[in-house]
């Protein structure tokens, strides 16, 4: 039995536009209760939420079979840590800071068993075999492996076509905050000159035959970078959701 199929990327080469939210709970419950919303993929988030690989595994296990595709960010590109997340199950990796096409390289190698790369080959006793139900597992995951890169600051948008050219890249995210932040407004997404290098580098995403993605809370903001080309959108922060919707409702009767 091969490696299932990453619905998530197969989309993508088809050209759907993809619709997600962030999970940022850290929390297995929280997630499930998302999935509801059938967002097409919610990003289990590594970098900014207190996930460790547990958390993260069973994030991935509520949402195996569910309609919402999962897309895990790390912390940071490390082998190792790539290695032990695609064990637990992962398919779709958002990785961040990516500033260079070596950078991106690196990545596309630890994600895939040799000889494409280096990834070690013992998910026999792993989730991602179904502890190898999935016999063939190893030799058909490559396939299926999906790596998103976020390029954030100016540097790798200097180097965003070398990034573009590297095989084994699917798609390609525009981080909007740290960027801003790189060129001189922090805080500020919405700045001309940081809307005018986002929509510049969509269109160069999308040209060089990659997916562009892009994350916005508003839904002006949403519709813009729909418009300039993204492909995978993430909609929404499931942690600010109940807090902007919490305080809303205090707000609401406190005031009567």
């Amino acid at each position: 039995m091969p490696a299932p199929e990453n619905t998530f990327k197969t989309r993508l080469l088809a050209g759907e536009t993809l619709w997600g939210c962030w999970a940022g709970f850290a929390d297995a419950y929280a997630t499930e209760v998302l999935s509801t919303a059938d967002f097409d993929w919610l990003l289990i988030d590594g970098e900014h939420a207190p996930n460790d690989l547990r958390t993260i595994t069973a994030q991935l296990q509520v949402l195996q079979g569910k309609h919402s595709q999962s897309v895990v960010r790390l912390p940071v590109g490390n082998e190792w840590l790539i290695k032990q997340v695609l064990d637990a199950g992962a398919q779709t990796l958002l990785i961040p800071m990516v500033e260079t096409a070596e950078q991106a390289q690196d990545l596309v190698r630890a994600m895939r068993y040799p000889p494409e790369g280096i990834r070690g080959s013992g998910a026999a006793l792993a989730r991602a075999s179904m502890f190898s139900l999935h016999s063939e597992y190893v030799q058909t995951a490559n396939a299926q492996m999906c790596l998103l890169v976020q390029v954030e600051t100016k540097k790798g948008i200097e180097n965003l076509d070398a990034i573009n050219a590297v095989e084994g890249v699917d798609g390609v995210f525009i981080g909007p905050s740290d960027l801003a932040a790189d060129m001189g407004f922090p805080g500020n997404s919405n700045a001309d000159a940081v809307q005018a290098c986002i929509k510049d580098a969509l269109a160069r995403i999308a040209a060089a035959g990659k997916s562009p993605g892009i994350l916005a809370t508003d839904d002006a903001t949403v519709a813009r970078y729909r418009d300039w080309g993204a492909r995978f959108i993430a909609v929404g922060i499931d942690v600010l959701m109940l807090a902007q919707a919490a305080r809303a409702k205090a707000r609401h009767w406190k005031g009567q």
